[in-house]
């Protein structure tokens, strides 16, 4: 599946904004879906997610009551809602697809087959 993430931009700290990951042509069915992010020099991290057939939501401690992960009820969109941005929350965020990732992989990068291509984040103090 091809997914496209948009939504990044500068803003300044305390502000949000919204990111999207659509799948091309498909639905999110049957796919675990997440948001990773990196910033420069270090590696890619869990943000946010769902277990496939959205069946639970998880977050990383670091965004746990600041950011929210959601979709439209076609399960073509997922978003990313981020709310009182840090600096520390700049990075490029990624949007991936997983139709065979279990519960307990979730979290790691390697688990995800299909990738957005990114979006920019930067918040500036």
């Amino acid at each position: 599946v091809q997914l496209q993430a948009c939504g990044g931009g500068s803003v300044q700290a305390g502000g949000s904004l919204r990111l999207s990951c659509s799948a091309s042509g498909r639905t999110f069915s049957n796919y675990a879906v997440a948001w990773f992010r990196q910033a420069p020099g270090k590696e890619r991290e869990f943000v946010s997610g769902f277990s496939r057939n959205f069946g639970s939501t998880h977050y990383a401690d670091s965004v746990k009551g600041r950011f929210t992960v959601s979709r439209n009820s076609a399960k073509t969109m997922v978003y990313l809602q981020l709310n009182s941005l840090e600096p520390e929350d700049t990075a490029v965020y990624y949007c991936a697809a997983a139709a065979t990732a279990i519960l307990s992989t979730i979290r790691t990068p390697t688990a995800y087959k299909n990738w957005g291509q990114g979006t920019q984040v930067t918040v500036s103090s």
